[in-house]
């Protein structure tokens, strides 16, 4: 169905084939394509209503992300519409980076709601540029479904090392970054693509609340604690979206955790502007980097002041 540029007309039509297995006995697989701008901030009393109603479909917000969609300011440019998606509790969101995060998803996604019959609809969001699409890595499907997978291992410099965790767009600054921390630094990083913080706080949520109602059993661990707290160095998140996004996950690891994101209104510029704007690009991702190992003393802090120089980054713009 092409509804032309109408937000609620859309979406009811969506919740219509969403509840046709119910109310017609039809199944059907509704996938809605919208700019995500566009979605939850203008019709997320539908989309409450969609899972009042226990739809079962995809939503995919388009060209998503505050840097992604270059030029068109701040009408267009969403950074938050994975928070206001977290909101709706039968609402399962991601935010995948590469083609076969996107499979998978979209795999378990049918077969959750037309096998097992759940009633749950999806959030995915998908970017807006072209870049190569690496093969998927051995036994990462598990990880991409619960929100994260260690995307490659770099163990190839020394003792001193950072975890990078990356989603959406922003996921292949990340790994720009972490040559750059290796070539240029000698600082090792484990990269994350992370797929969703929100499933990930649901865990964590989840996790917390069984060991508090259970004070005499065997503490369970959550999915982030397995990953990241046999690692070595302190974790920083990076994504498109506002640090609160990433800052969801912050609670349920023991290690030190810092967030990069785009809080702000959208901007009219290139991409690379952008993402020197909003302090998200490999650039500020390595300058950060250095800053906080230096924080934690493990390295001094004249390599984290040296890159912010060499980058240009003014420490006291607003």
């Amino acid at each position: 169905l092409e509804e032309g540029i109408n937000e609620a007309g859309a979406m009811s039509s969506w919740i219509a084939a969403a509840t046709a297995y119910t109310n017609h006995d039809i199944e059907m697989i509704p996938i809605y394509i919208f700019y995500s701008m566009f979605g939850f901030q203008r019709i997320g009393d539908l989309a409450w209503a969609a899972g009042d109603s226990q739809a079962r479909g995809f939503l995919i917000g388009a060209t998503a992300g505050r840097t992604t969609l270059a030029g068109e300011g701040l009408q267009h440019q969403d950074g938050h519409s994975q928070l206001l998606a977290a909101n709706i509790p039968n609402c399962v969101s991601y935010d995948p980076t590469f083609s076969y995060e996107m499979a998978v998803i979209l795999r378990e996604g049918m077969r959750r709601m037309h096998e097992k019959k759940e009633n749950i609809f999806y959030y995915i969001t998908a970017m807006n540029e072209n870049y190569s699409h690496p093969d998927k890595p051995k036994g990462s499907d598990e990880g991409i479904l619960k929100g994260m997978y260690l995307f490659k291992e770099n163990n190839n410099k020394g003792k001193i090392k950072v975890q990078l965790l990356g989603s959406g767009t922003i996921l292949r600054e990340v790994i720009a970054a972490s040559k750059i921390l290796s070539k240029d630094y000698g600082i090792d990083s484990d990269i994350w693509s992370v797929t969703s913080f929100n499933e990930l706080r649901k865990d964590g949520m989840e996790t917390e609340r069984l060991n508090l109602l259970n004070p005499d059993t065997k503490k369970k661990i959550s999915f982030i604690e397995e990953c990241l707290d046999k690692r070595d160095g302190p974790v920083i998140a990076t994504s498109d979206y506002v640090r609160s996004y990433s800052d969801q996950i912050r609670p349920y690891t023991k290690k030190s955790f810092y967030s990069l994101g785009t809080d702000g209104f959208g901007r009219s510029d290139t991409r690379k502007n952008l993402r020197k704007f909003f302090e998200v690009d490999k650039e500020h991702i390595v300058a950060y980097g250095l800053s906080v190992l230096a924080k934690e003393q493990l390295i001094a802090s004249k390599h984290a002041k040296e890159a912010i120089k060499k980058y240009n980054i003014d420490g006291n713009k607003p």
